[in-house]
């Protein structure tokens, strides 16, 4: 197997037993069990991990090793409340300079959200539902909008990523659709609504509380 697939499936591995919560956030990630795992050497299994770091998925500690990250869940729920705050006002104005180029691409943004979150590419559909609320910035041509959007959408990405289920990701996949509907009929009020409602949902449905209680990285891997 060469260097880089095997740090890419060491990566994929790891990436699915976190986001399927088969390892707990916390959860330490000796190098020379993860090596025994995959059959490789501990530098391909720290290159996995930096990977992982560089993603946010796991934390790397100074002299103690890699750890699953733990994701701050008050941030994301300031973050949530900020956003619902700054995407209301962003919805009034898309109705104000709405065209049909931009309900297009926002159509065709949705387009593929729906065939990841049909895919189960978990990371993929993450990224895409977030990109959303950027795209619609990017399409205003308020690039500080943008900006602003993408990072604080990318500071609770890893609690979506970690905490949201494929049903809601599909929820919200349908709630897209149904705000491009409300933008395309001009309908500021609906469109806001629906914007806001949208947003109190994904943060509904993200599960904080949820642990599985295993610690064995053979278990969570198998």
């Amino acid at each position: 197997m060469e260097t880089s697939s095997a740090t890419r499936s060491i990566v994929d591995a790891l990436t699915k037993a976190i986001v399927d919560h088969r390892l707990q956030p916390g959860t330490k990630l000796a190098e020379q069990k993860l090596a025994d795992h995959f059959g490789v050497s501990r530098t391909l299994v720290r290159q996995a991990l930096f990977q992982l770091s560089q993603n946010r998925l796991i934390r790397l500690e100074p002299a103690r090793g890699a750890f699953v990250a733990a994701p701050a869940v008050d941030e994301a729920k300031q973050v949530f409340a900020v956003r619902r705050m700054l995407e209301a006002e962003m919805t009034r104005a898309f109705v104000r300079t709405v065209t049909p180029a931009k309900i297009k691409a926002l159509k065709e943004h949705v387009a593929l959200e729906k065939s990841a979150v049909e895919g189960e590419d978990i990371s993929g559909r993450t990224e895409l539902l977030g990109d959303f609320h950027v795209r619609m910035a990017e399409l205003m041509g308020n690039t500080v909008l943008a900006q602003i959007l993408g990072e604080l959408i990318s500071r609770c990405a890893l609690i979506t990523l970690m905490y949201q289920s494929a049903s809601a990701a599909e929820h919200s996949n349908d709630e897209h659709a149904d705000i491009v509907k409300a933008l395309a009929a001009r309908d500021e009020e609906r469109a806001v609504r629906l914007m806001t409602e949208h947003l109190e949902h994904v943060e509904a449905n993200l599960t904080f509380d949820r642990k599985v209680p295993t610690n064995d990285i053979s278990l969570a891997l198998s």
